[in-house]
């Protein structure tokens, strides 16, 4: 065999070894995110916040909420038109986990930093909507960061350990009128139920949080 044919099948061999070598690299890797989340999954625990203020004057963290078995964290705003539209079906699903006595509670955050969205206009947003749900400022964003949300509204239910077990949108139509499914609370029937979440992650639909650049 001269030096061309062997080279010839080595070539072969070469390839083979190589993709071996990736695909058992590629499958040790972890996972970083969701399908739609660039940095979360499903059943990822989180920290929560420490004492972020709220438009109640008050600082508010997740440990605060310990007595409840259910958290929905949702990232919002008030410059977001998306956002706006939903304030209703927010106040109504913190409404309903009272009147229906689910051990669960709503709290939003707002990360953005330009003025609309201060403290200032969030108060004033808060008494003129009457939220019944906390209302809380993420300034250095770090909390939106840690959960991975990139968009107003952008909803996160969190179990007792403070696992995530549903991400992503409220329901699925921004027209109130025209919803059929309330993932939010069908995901919560079901883990009151002892029943596995049906739809565990959606994409969720709103404006993107505008995010600090930070220079390098």
């Amino acid at each position: 065999m001269n030096r061309s044919q062997k080279s010839q099948n080595f070539f072969p061999l070469l390839v083979t070894a190589s993709v071996l070598t990736f695909a058992l690299f590629a499958t040790s890797l972890p996972v970083l995110g969701g399908q739609f989340n660039p940095t979360r999954n499903i059943g990822d625990q989180v920290t929560g916040w420490t004492k972020l203020p709220g438009t109640d004057g008050k600082d508010h963290s997740l440990e605060d909420l310990k007595s409840f078995d259910f958290v929905v964290v949702v990232f919002t705003c008030n410059s977001c038109p998306y956002a706006v539209d939903y304030e209703e079906r927010i106040n109504g699903l913190a409404k309903r986990f009272v009147d229906l006595k689910q051990n669960a509670v709503v709290v939003a955050i707002n990360s953005n930093k330009i003025e609309t969205d201060l403290m200032p206009a969030m108060k004033k947003r808060a008494q003129d909507k009457s939220f019944q749900f906390e209302y809380l400022f993420d300034e250095s964003q770090e909390v939106a960061k840690q959960f991975g949300a990139v968009r107003t509204p952008e909803f996160f239910v969190l179990n007792k350990d403070r696992k995530i077990v549903y991400m992503g949108a409220l329901d699925d139509n921004t027209k109130p009128d025209l919803v059929t499914k309330r993932y939010i609370e069908t995901a919560i029937e079901a883990l009151v139920a002892g029943k596995p979440i049906e739809v565990a992650e959606t994409a969720p639909v709103g404006c993107l949080i505008r995010f600090e650049r930070r220079r390098k």
